[in-house]
């Protein structure tokens, strides 16, 4: 079999859906939500609402943000994500009485900032159809919980009274989320074959995000530009919310167990004669300084570096497949099948999801944050999983802490 051309592997790419890191349900669960009570066209987004058992109008609400992807917010997706994994929480939730409103965005991969005023917009109209004076419960999933922070900050800085007396993230990225240097340099070494996931890595929310990023895969990792202003735009809104009880859970241990992934180690290698050569890794660490190498129909073999960086990826936290997502394309495309021996990393370290410390060094992403004294954290309480699990899972474990929560 003769190596694939350069024009072939491009139709091929362009033919095949877009590669998307996010953490979605598996397709065994995509089903059809059922009919919403009442669905509110937003600016930049939707809220779907479902009303608590024993309720002909929203009374109880809890307003829920969706999390990063690229495109529109899918209610089947958000409804699967939320209900049929191993937790049902829109049911236990509505079961308690309380109303359910699933808030999604018109571009998921848009500025946070943006994004944010379709939070707002969603918490303006619950106030307004409200019976009763219950306060709302208001948050969300990654992403989502970042937007709901922000809406809810700046709401408080322009002397808004949000009526929110419970915030929540779930393993929300506050201190940054990480995607390995090696996925990102590949995403932009294949652009001119297919930029759609370069475009995932460097739209707006994804800049916000992410730790350390880089716009082209020659760059060497850095905190985005975009980012920075991000975490300006949120200390002028005064960081977090004042008025209502803050309250984080994270996927990940709290103990600083890590998910036993090495550094350094290889996760994708290229087996196809249009890939062979490429060696895709974990972050190094020590002298050994190579992230990546990259060649997909070129003769050229160029290598990605990284110096002074953490062990990210195998550091306690929630998890993402993307080493896995990315393999799985790549082996649908006839000349580019590779080996793929590790699957996923940490995407939301701990550390970050509970907002306690930064990422920048094996001692902080390591730390036994359950050991620390209450001083160290922004949060008013929060609850660690007991063990390392995908990003967003929706557990007992955790949904059940969150529910016992409420507001009055």
């Amino acid at each position: 079999m003769s190596e694939p051309t350069e024009r072939e592997v491009t139709e091929a790419f362009q033919a095949a859906a877009p590669i998307v890191l996010a953490a979605t349900p598996p397709k065994k669960q995509a089903a059809p939500a059922p009919t919403p009570d009442a669905t509110w066209e937003l600016p930049g987004g939707t809220a779907w609402v479902y009303y608590g058992e024993g309720n002909q109008a929203l009374v109880r609400p809890v307003l829920m943000a969706d999390g990063f992807n690229s495109g529109p917010s899918s209610l089947d997706d958000l409804w699967a994500g939320l209900e049929k994994s191993a937790y049902p929480l829109i049911s236990e939730l509505r079961r308690r009485g309380r109303d359910v409103v699933l808030i999604g965005f018109d571009e998921r991969s848009a500025s946070v900032l943006n994004n944010a005023q379709t939070a707002t917009a969603a918490i303006f109209r619950a106030i307004a159809e409200r019976l009763g004076g219950t306060r709302l419960m208001v948050g969300g999933f990654s992403m989502g919980g970042l937007v709901t922070r922000y809406a809810l900050a700046r709401m408080e800085t322009d002397r808004i009274d949000h009526q929110v007396g419970v915030y929540f993230s779930y393993d929300t990225p506050h201190n940054g989320a990480h995607i390995p240097l090696s996925l990102q340099a590949f995403a932009h070494y294949i652009s001119k074959l297919d930029s759609r996931f370069s475009d995932q890595i460097n739209s707006p929310a994804a800049r916000q995000l992410l730790w350390r990023h880089i716009e082209n895969w020659s760059d060497k990792p850095g905190v985005s530009p975009l980012r920075t202003e991000f975490l300006d735009e949120l200390e002028k809104a005064g960081g977090w919310p004042r008025i209502p009880r803050i309250l984080a859970v994270a996927n990940g241990t709290g103990n600083g167990t890590g998910n036993g992934i090495k550094p350094g180690t290889t996760a994708v290698k290229g087996k196809g004669l249009g890939i062979t050569g490429t060696d895709l890794r974990t972050m190094p660490t020590g002298s050994d300084t190579l992230a990546a190498t990259l060649r997909v129909v070129t003769l050229k073999k160029n290598d990605v570096l990284a110096e002074n960086l953490p062990d990210i990826e195998g550091a306690p936290g929630g998890t993402l497949e993307s080493f896995q997502i990315l393999a799985d394309a790549l082996n649908k495309i006839i000349g580019l099948g590779v080996d793929n021996p590790v699957k996923d990393h940490c995407f939301v370290p701990t550390v970050s999801a509970v907002a306690t410390r930064g990422l920048d060094t094996h001692d902080d992403l390591y730390a036994d944050i359950e050991s620390l004294d209450p001083d160290h954290f922004q949060v008013d309480d929060f609850l660690c999983a007991s063990q390392n699990e995908r990003h967003t899972e929706i557990t007992e474990e955790l949904c059940t802490w969150l529910l016992d929560r409420l507001p009055d």
